[in-house]
């Protein structure tokens, strides 16, 4: 069986989506090399991660507006595809993840799943669970229905993951792969 990180990784490529692999440690680093400023962030909701106190994580309405990056975590990732599951909790996932050009995402190795139908499992225990939204995101935000393909238009234009490692795998320093 091959390495979920390394297929997800393989995946984004495909899809033109930058990603960083660190440790937790190296965090703070990993999301200072990849947020364009201003950024704007929902509180993580991983026990022992958060996002560092540069990152404003219960955004104004100005401050959303103004925001070039926002920063969420992903609940799960789908490796097959690179796509990002995304849920909206009460910190402003939604928002942080749509209105900024540019959508950075935490997601943690551990939460890499093969393929759809383990993610469609994830996503019933979490439904079952009162957690009942959550949002299948694959690459940036893009439409082709008035002909020419265009990005950006229903959210991001650029999306980049901070996949956090807690083997000791990443390299701690946050040193940006694309």
């Amino acid at each position: 069986m091959s390495d979920p990180v390394e297929t997800f990784e393989a995946s984004l490529d495909a899809l033109d989506v930058t990603r960083t692999r660190t440790a937790p440690g190296g965090l703070a680093e990993a999301l200072a090399e990849a947020v364009v400023e201003p950024v704007v962030g929902a509180p993580l909701p991983f026990e022992g991660l958060s996002l560092p106190d540069w990152v404003p994580t219960h955004p104004t309405a100005g401050e959303l507006e103004a925001a070039r990056t926002g920063v969420t975590a992903a609940a799960a990732g789908i490796a097959e595809y690179g796509t990002l599951v995304v849920q909206s909790r009460p910190g402003g996932d939604e928002p942080v993840s749509l209105y900024p050009e540019r959508h950075v995402v935490v997601l943690r190795a551990t939460d890499l799943v093969p393929g759809v139908s383990e993610a469609l499992a994830f996503v019933g225990e979490e439904f079952a669970a009162g957690r009942d939204s959550a949002v299948f995101a694959t690459g940036m935000s893009a439409t082709a229905d008035m002909g020419e393909s265009v990005r950006g238009v229903h959210g991001p234009r650029e999306v980049h993951v901070v996949i956090v490692e807690e083997d000791g795998r990443g390299d701690g320093a946050g040193v940006v792969e694309s």
